[in-house]
């Protein structure tokens, strides 16, 4: 099981860093598909922070694996943690607000807990992490609507999307646990980012068309800020702070990142949320709280 650790003023300031890396790209994200579609965003996303990745790797001279299972294992990753959630968010960000996005990957810890509680022994479902849970998929059902799903209507289809990137992005953790221990962090996101570029190129070339290089500044700036702080840059800071704070205390990222998102999309977008919205990621950071056992520890 997970232990949890103290977290130092060093760590806290890195995590909230994090947090306001990850919750700007969002916006950046959507900046992107103003002028070119939704594979082609995500392409541009895992292939430069790649190349980032394996220069990281190449300067700090870390073995490379030669093993077949582990470059397929790579390409599962890829796909899990890449291709699925970055095209189903981004396809989502097409009908729905930037922060609304963001309230609803913080799901991923909900999801996380249950697929582990599926999957591995040592991760069995408690009554807190139940209780957790549970406040989790309340606060998500209020942001969304009930009604709205019944309707299905692009909105609704995006919001569902949203929450589909969040359970692949649980089913990446379980299985970057059970493939890939061993290898170093860098080398790992290095060869994930390097299994989901060769699904996108070409993916990306049969549904949107050739990579069109000739954009405007303003993209070429939002595709710099996602692949290479959002994506790379992230990357190895997660790592870090994962090292420094432990996977329970990092778990609080998720509770920085909506915020950001949300007050960059109504500065830059002119994004509005419903007030349901809000109440509903405030059941959601109650769930993740308990689930982190900032709340109710003693209760297990």
């Amino acid at each position: 099981m997970n232990i949890q650790k103290s977290i130092s003023p060093r760590a806290w300031a890195e995590l909230s860093l994090l947090g306001v890396i990850w919750g700007a790209s969002f916006l950046t994200m959507r900046i992107a598909l103003d002028e070119i579609p939704v594979l082609t965003v995500v392409l541009h996303r895992v292939f430069w922070a790649m190349l980032v990745l394996w220069a990281v790797v190449i300067a700090l001279r870390l073995p490379v694996p030669r093993d077949p299972k582990v470059w397929g294992a790579f390409l599962v990753m890829g796909l899990l943690n890449n291709v699925i959630p970055f095209g189903l968010m981004t396809w989502g960000q097409l009908f729905i607000e930037s922060g609304l996005t963001a309230i609803l990957n913080a799901t991923t810890a909900i999801f996380g807990v249950i697929v582990a509680a599926l999957i591995f022994a040592d991760e069995r479902l408690t009554w807190r992490k139940g209780v957790g849970v549970a406040l989790g998929f309340s606060g998500v059902t209020l942001a969304i609507g009930a009604g709205q799903l019944a309707e299905l209507d692009p909105r609704s289809l995006a919001q569902i999307a949203v929450l589909g990137g969040t359970l692949s992005y649980a089913l990446a953790s379980a299985w970057a646990r059970a493939r890939l221990g061993g290898l170093a962090p860098q080398v790992a996101a290095a060869g994930m980012l390097t299994g989901s570029t060769l699904v996108l190129f070409p993916a990306a070339w049969l549904l949107d068309g050739p990579v069109d290089l000739t954009l405007t500044a303003t993209t070429w700036g939002a595709i710099g800020y996602y692949a290479l702080a959002g994506t790379a840059g992230a990357y190895l800071l997660y790592y870090r702070v994962l090292g420094m704070a432990g996977s329970g205390n990092l778990m609080l990222v998720t509770l920085i990142i909506p915020p950001v998102a949300i007050v960059l999309g109504a500065l830059v977008l002119g994004e509005a949320l419903n007030p349901n919205a809000f109440a509903g990621f405030g059941l959601l950071v109650l769930g993740l709280l308990i689930l982190n056992g900032k709340i109710g520890r003693r209760r297990d």
